[in-house]
């Protein structure tokens, strides 16, 4: 996001809670609260003692081969994780890869979202669109199942149609973008085994303090949710492809080297391991955009989200965006903010930098801090 990024100081603020999503070493390495210890030095100073010529000759030699080694290691890890950010630009530029590929996006999902946008909207012109997505119907049934939400306790529902019918068009203007969100999450964010928690508890809270804020300024409150919501669809897309194409090339190239019998090449490809600094650099770098990108492929006819997401991403001052992504842009700035306080990431110095850059006013923190946005709340009559 622009507005985060004008600043050198909000910028790191920022970025350390995406460092955050990804796991909470990284964001403390980040912060300077992990200290990196030299081990070569510390071995040294363990081991000090009185050495005879020859032992030191052979200890001379050790730290040629292993200096040697180092840069063989060094050189391999520089030269594949170079190979990666080749792939991944190109994906990045291919947005009908991203689009289809990638997110799998079905062209049903925007199609809902656009309808339940109207005033006219009824469950009866989305029934058939939402049958044909099976992911969809699943998650309709089951949540009309649950035992808070089920009309009598002997009967379970098992058509998709009649689970919408029961859910209703209110409930489905939280239902529908949520579920969609959640769908189009990683399937797995490993080696960053809560990265898809924090990825989605993230969306959800941000939706939900859009919401809350909208509706104190008398916006339209399913717009401001699904803004909210899908504003991270871009962080999503970044995350799949990069973790994606990562395991794909890492597993190609320790083929190759065990079917060449390469033991030198296969052991230090065997070592490497996921880079966090080319995910957050690729998340800083491209999120926002892509998000754009994305939501201007689904061409949304009535759903008023694509200017909002493209201020989010371009806007270089707060007071130039639209009202929409104004307050998505003040419950992005909360959320951060309250990840980081949570793990004891950010002064007070920063929290009010933060915070005073979304243009956050007092009433609005109170009011955020008094808000419920890590749960859903819907209405069954």
């Amino acid at each position: 996001m622009q507005i985060f990024e004008n600043d050198p100081i909000v910028a790191t603020i920022y970025q350390r809670a995406i460092s955050l999503s990804i796991c909470k070493d990284f964001a403390e390495k980040q912060s300077g609260k992990i200290s990196m210890v030299d081990r070569q030095g510390s071995e040294q100073a363990n081991r000090r003692r009185e050495l005879l010529s020859v032992e030191v000759q052979a200890q001379q030699e050790k730290i040629i081969a292993k200096h040697g080694e180092e840069h063989f290691r060094k050189q391999i890890k520089q030269s594949f994780f170079s190979r990666v950010r080749t792939k991944i630009n190109s994906d990045f530029d291919n947005k009908e890869h991203l689009y289809h590929q990638v997110l799998g996006i079905e062209d049903a999902c925007p199609a809902i979202l656009d309808i339940l946008s109207a005033r006219a909207a009824s469950v009866n012109q989305i029934k058939d669109l939402a049958a044909s997505l099976s992911w969809l119907t699943i998650d309709l049934i089951s949540l009309v199942n649950k035992p808070q939400y089920r009309k009598r306790a002997d009967v379970q529902v098992t058509d998709a149609k009649l689970a919408l019918s029961y859910i209703g068009l209110d409930n489905l203007k939280l239902v529908m973008p949520t579920f969609t969100l959640k769908h189009w999450l990683p399937t797995s964010t490993a080696p960053y085994g809560l990265m898809k928690r924090k990825l989605w508890n993230d969306s959800l809270s941000i939706a939900l303090a859009s919401r809350a804020l909208a509706k104190e300024q008398g916006l339209d409150d399913f717009s401001a949710f699904t803004t909210g919501m899908l504003s991270n669809i871009g962080r999503l897309a970044v995350t799949r492809c990069y973790l994606t194409t990562f395991s794909d090339m890492y597993k190609e190239e320790v083929r190759e080297a065990f079917e060449s019998k390469d033991k030198v090449l296969h052991n230090v490809l065997s070592k490497i391991e996921a880079s966090e600094e080319l995910l957050l650099e690729q998340l800083v770098m491209r999120s926002s955009q892509l998000s754009a990108d994305l939501i201007e492929k689904m061409a949304f006819r009535r759903l008023g989200i694509t200017e909002p997401i493209f201020d989010l991403a371009y806007a270089d001052s707060i007071d130039k965006m639209h009202p929409i992504a104004q307050v998505v842009a003040k419950a992005k700035a909360f959320v951060a903010f309250r990840a980081l306080a949570k793990e004891d990431l950010i002064d007070s110095d920063e929290s009010k930098t933060l915070l005073s850059a979304a243009n956050l006013t007092p009433a609005e923190i109170s009011l955020l801090k008094k808000s419920d946005i890590d749960h859903i709340k819907l209405n069954f009559n």
